[in-house]
């Protein structure tokens, strides 16, 4: 078999790295494209002012055993374990996340904590009905002060639309099972025998950043006999009679292949897509994704906050996340005496900051770090932007019937397979990612069967639960 995979994130190059096992008995020739000149999409790393940075704050997790014996099949011994801090930043105050009794309290005093409550009883004695919104789904499990507080700011910073037209399926795929009883519970027990991802305290991050997981990959490919195209585009995919058939590269270049998987983004592939009905075109047209900026600060000190990222639900500044990645471990900052600070924006095309040049940006993210009081003015000596386009795909209220029908002709179209955060439109965790491409492996290589439209950030483990220790894999029975 010829197979081409686009793209060359954790869902591409997962997909290629165990095909590339194949390569000889069941597979001939294997192309992975990449647009950009560097492997690992959304969780690559970048070398910047002597330090290793990722592209914001990348956590691994997963309870799925063969997703975990895979990611240290290729890490191998070159990780360590995080010990996990994440705080919430509000009214100029931090709160640890997740909710813990005491610090909640203490940072939002006596008569707002009693709001709190209050709020939570009352949406228990009168329920909201409509939970099929972001809002709704929420409040229904905190109460409405709650979800003003910790969730409102940060969810329309991040999506460009009010909470009551973003579907629940964000919360129930982020935020999952969590309620306040269950942080509550969480807080008293010390996350003691805890099992809510949202919740863990730990997690397994590779020595020389995220990045270098995909990297390692690549390298098990080429030697395999794989081939990795970088900064080399694809145009289409070029479809005859219900089957995909060749690529056409943004070159010009037509290639013919077996099977091609694709981690495109999704309403880019099927607008360029030949056979394509009137009405699924004009459904894809309507998925949209959320583009990132990240600005990047050196800041000359080390010892500005002991979280890895923090979540800015202020609204008196327009960030979103901060990474600090001083916080993460020894081996990404080295010798340096400074620290780097990831500052993440988010926005559509059309938005003004979108078009802002790099010293604007950098200006701005400058003036609002210094403004929430986490760095002193002139503490700042350099910074550098990274502009991300498609990043997040909208969760609109209504985008999963749109979704249905534009499957339902993907589904037709033989030797097609997408996968991935882009390709699938699936707000995917890089394990969410990887499993995408161990599944389509399976299918192509051994006519497996599995439904990858059915691959969601909710799936759960039902034989074999494990988790990544410092000494290696730990399994038990689920």
């Amino acid at each position: 078999m010829r197979i081409a995979v686009i793209g060359a994130g954790p869902a591409g190059m997962t997909a290629a790295y165990e095909i590339s096992k194949h390569l000889v008995d069941k597979v001939s020739l294997l192309d992975v494209f990449e647009k950009s000149e560097q492997v690992g999409g959304l969780s690559k790393s970048i070398d910047l002012w002597e330090q290793r940075v990722d592209l914001g704050p990348h956590r691994f997790f997963s309870q799925d055993s063969k997703i975990n014996a895979l990611w240290l099949e290729v890490v191998k011994e070159r990780y360590d374990i995080v010990n996990r801090q994440t705080r919430i930043y509000y009214k100029k105050r931090f709160f640890d996340y997740p909710i813990r009794a005491f610090n909640a309290l203490a940072g939002l005093g006596i008569f707002e904590a009693i709001r709190c409550f209050t709020s939570y009883l009352v949406e228990r004695m009168f329920p909201t009905r409509d939970t099929s919104t972001f809002e709704g789904w929420v409040t229904s499990r905190f109460g409405k002060r709650l979800y003003t507080i910790f969730f409102k700011t940060y969810s329309e910073k991040l999506w460009g639309i009010s909470c009551s037209e973003l579907d629940s399926d964000f919360a129930a795929q982020r935020i999952k099972k969590l309620s306040l009883f269950e942080a509550i519970k969480n807080a008293i027990l010390s996350g003691k025998g805890n099992k809510h991802a949202t919740l863990v305290d730990q997690f397994a991050y590779p020595i020389g950043g995220t990045g270098s997981v995909y990297e390692s990959m690549q390298e098990k490919i080429t030697s395999r006999g794989g081939r990795i195209h970088l900064n080399t585009g694809v145009e289409r995919v070029i479809c005859s009679g219900g089957t995909a058939r060749s690529l056409q590269l943004e070159n010009g270049e037509i290639r013919d292949y077996d099977h091609i998987i694709s981690t495109m983004p999704l309403s880019l592939l099927v607008q360029r897509l030949p056979e394509v009905p009137g009405k699924v075109l004009e459904q894809a047209k309507k998925l949209t994704f959320r583009n990132t900026i990240l600005v990047y600060l050196r800041v000359d000190r080390t010892d500005l906050f002991p979280d890895q990222w923090l979540y800015i639900h202020e609204p008196a500044v327009n960030v979103g996340r901060v990474t600090n990645f001083r916080n993460w471990l020894p081996s990404v900052y080295g010798d340096s005496g400074s620290t780097i600070l990831c500052m993440e924006y988010w926005c559509y095309f059309e938005d003004p900051l979108w078009g802002l040049d790099p010293d604007m940006l950098i200006r701005q993210a400058t003036e609002e770090i210094e403004k929430t009081g986490l760095v002193m003015v002139g503490e700042v000596s350099a910074g550098h932007v990274v502009r991300l386009p498609r990043c997040y795909p909208v969760y609109f209220k209504g985008y999963r019937e749109i979704m249905k029908t534009v499957e339902s002709h993907l589904g037709s179209v033989e030797g097609l397979h997408v996968i991935g955060r882009y390709g699938a439109y699936k707000y995917n965790n890089q394990d969410h990612s990887i499993l995408m491409g161990m599944r389509v492996s399976e299918n192509i290589l051994d006519n497996a069967g599995h439904d990858l439209w059915s691959i969601n950030t909710d799936y759960e483990v039902y034989q074999e639960s494990s988790m990544i220790t410092k000494t290696g894999l730990v399994t038990s029975g689920a």
